[in-house]
C-alpha cells in the first residue's frame, strides 16, 4: 500500500447488554412553548434526507462514579435554551413537518450496563457495526420514522472496566453536523462546569429560510432528482449485502493526491481531491457498466456563510446545508483522469451560492420529494471539519472515539472522520466506505497504491 494508507480492521463481535431504565428527560425549567404550540421547519430541514435520525456513539474510558447522574441533570438543563429538541414532528396537511409540543415530551435517555470492557471492543479508532446496540431503538421500530419520535435518543453504556459509551440519535430536521455540535457542546460545558452554559445562545429562525412568494426554481436541481437504475452499480451494492471498509489516510498522502492534481486548476482543496479519488476508485471497483450510464456524486456544503441577504445569526443550529452534486457518466470517471474528476467535485462546491441555496428551498417547495433517490449516487459525508472531540468533553476528558457506526444499511454513503484520541490535530483521516465482499480488493489497490514514479495507479 502507498505510504500514508493503512487498511483499519476491526473484530466481529456481538455486545451482549441490559437496559435497566428508559426515563424521559424534560426540561429543568419553563420554556417559552405550551401545549399545542408548534415551530416552522424550513424546507432545508424538511427535505427527504433530513427525516432520518443519526446515530452516533462516543467512548470513555472514564471511571468516575455519579455518570448518569450528571449526564441527566446536564441534559434538563439544556433543553430550556434548546426547547425544540423536547418537542415531537407532526405532519401538516401538505405533507410538510413542523415541531409540536405537547405534555410530558422530552427527550430520552437510556441507562445500559454490559459486562465487556473496552478492551473487548477492540480498535476503538475505526467505527465497528457492532456497537450498533450500543444505540437504543426502539422494538420493531419502522426505518426511517422520525413522526411522534423522541428527537433526541440518549442510551449510556457502563463497562465492567469503568468505562462507559454515549451512543446518541439525534434528528436530522432539528439540526445539521454543524449544530448538533453546537448542542452537544452546550451538554457537555453544563456537565462539565456544573452550570448552564451556552456559547453561543441557540437562535430558532428558520422562518429566514421561508420560500419566495411565489417559489423561484433558478436551477435544474439534478441532485434530487429520480433517475431510473439502469446501472449494475446500485444492485451490486443491494441485492449482496455489502461490508464496511475503513482507511486511516495520512495528512502527508493528502497533500501529494492534492499536488497530483492542483496545477490543472486554481482553488482545489484537499477535500476535492480525496472525494474524486473516492468516487473513481468506488466506481472503479464496482465495475459499473454501462459505460454512458450518468452517476452522481453528492455531499453536503455549509451554507452558514454564503446566506448574506439576511445572514442567519450565530447561534443558528438549524439545517443550513445544501446538496452540491457532480455528475460524470462511468467512461469519463474509469478512463479519465483524476484532475478532471477533481475539477468536476470543485466546480459542484463552488455552485453552492447564496441563490442556489434559496432556489433549492423553493424546488422543494414546490416539488417535496417523497423518497430518497440512489440511482448512480454516492453521497460523501465530510465530518472531518466538525469538533466531535472537543465538543464532547462532559468532564471526564475527550471520547477515544466519536462517530458513526454502521454505513451498510445505506450503502452509497462514504464518510471522511478525523483522526481521534488524542492525535486528530496531525490531519489524519479516516474514510469509511461500503462495498461488496468481491470488490474490496480492488478497491484497496485502486485507493491506495502508486507506481514506481509515485504517481496514482488509476
Amino acid at each position: 500500500m502507498a505510504p500514508g494508507v493503512e487498511e483499519l480492521q476491526f473484530p466481529q463481535l456481538e455486545i451482549p447488554l441490559t437496559i435497566n431504565s428508559i426515563s424521559p428527560i424534560l426540561p429543568a425549567s419553563p420554556i417559552p412553548a405550551s401545549n399545542g404550540d408548534s415551530l416552522y421547519l424550513s424546507n432545508l430541514d424538511d427535505m427527504i434526507g433530513a427525516r432520518v435520525f443519526t446515530p452516533t456513539v462516543y467512548f470513555y474510558r472514564s471511571r468516575k462514579p455519579g455518570v448518569i447522574k450528571v449526564l441527566k441533570e446536564a441534559l434538563a438543563s439544556v433543553l430550556v435554551p434548546y426547547y425544540p429538541f423536547s418537542g415531537r414532528l407532526l405532519e401538516t396537511s401538505d405533507g410538510k413537518l413542523e415541531v409540536f409540543f405537547g405534555p410530558n415530551q422530552g427527550v430520552l435517555l437510556v441507562e445500559a450496563r454490559s459486562e465487556m470492557t473496552l478492551v473487548n471492543l477492540g480498535d476503538l479508532s475505526v467505527p465497528n457495526p457492532a456497537w450498533t446496540n450500543l444505540v437504543y431503538y426502539f422494538p420493531n421500530e419502522e426505518q426511517y420514522k422520525v413522526i411522534d419520535m423522541p428527537l433526541l435518543i440518549a442510551q449510556v453504556t457502563q463497562f465492567s472496566c469503568g468505562g462507559f459509551s454515549l451512543g446518541l440519535r439525534i434528528c436530522h430536521c432539528l439540526c445539521d453536523g454543524a449544530g448538533a455540535m453546537q448542542f452537544l457542546s452546550a451538554w457537555a460545558a453544563t456537565a462539565r462546569l456544573s452550570t448552564l452554559t451556552v456559547n453561543p445562545i441557540p437562535c430558532w429562525d428558520r422562518e429566514i429560510l421561508r420560500p419566495r412568494d411565489p417559489p423561484l426554481v433558478q436551477y435544474p436541481h439534478v441532485e434530487f432528482k429520480r433517475i431510473d437504475d439502469g446501472s449494475s452499480l446500485t444492485r451490486s451494492l443491494w441485492v449482496v449485502k455489502p461490508v464496511q471498509k475503513c482507511y486511516r489516510v495520512s495528512r502527508e498522502y493528502q497533500a501529494h493526491l492534492k499536488s497530483l492534481v492542483q496545477s490543472q486548476s486554481v482553488g482545489i482543496t484537499t477535500f476535492d481531491a480525496m472525494a474524486a479519488h473516492v468516487w473513481r476508485s468506488w466506481v472503479n471497483a464496482l465495475d459499473v457498466r454501462p459505460l454512458d450510464y450518468e452517476l452522481r456524486l453528492t455531499f453536503s456544503v455549509n451554507g452558514r456563510s454564503r446566506l448574506t441577504n439576511p445572514p442567519l445569526k450565530q447561534g443558528f443550529y438549524g439545517n443550513a446545508v445544501c446538496v452540491a452534486c457532480a455528475t460524470s457518466n462511468v467512461s469519463g470517471l474509469v478512463n479519465g483522469p483524476l484532475s478532471d474528476t477533481t475539477c468536476l467535485v470543485q466546480k459542484a462546491r463552488l455552485s453552492v451560492s447564496e441563490a442556489y441555496l434559496r432556489s433549492t428551498v423553493d424546488y422543494i417547495q414546490v416539488n417535496r420529494p417523497r423518497r430518497l433517490e440512489f440511482g448512480g449516487k454516492l453521497t460523501i459525508t465530510q465530518w472531518t471539519r466538525f469538533s466531535m472531540y472537543e465538543s464532547a468533553d462532559f468532564g471526564w476528558g475527550r471520547p477515544i472515539y466519536a462517530g458513526p457506526i454502521d454505513l451498510t444499511p445505506t450503502p452509497q454513503v462514504c464518510v471522511f472522520l478525523p483522526q481521534g484520541g488524542d492525535d486528530d490535530s496531525d490531519g489524519t483521516m479516516l474514510v469509511c466506505i461500503c462495498l461488496p465482499e468481491a470488490a474490496c480488493h480492488r478497491f484497496r489497490g485502486l485507493f491506495c497504491l502508486l507506481d514506481s514514479d509515485n504517481q496514482l495507479l488509476c
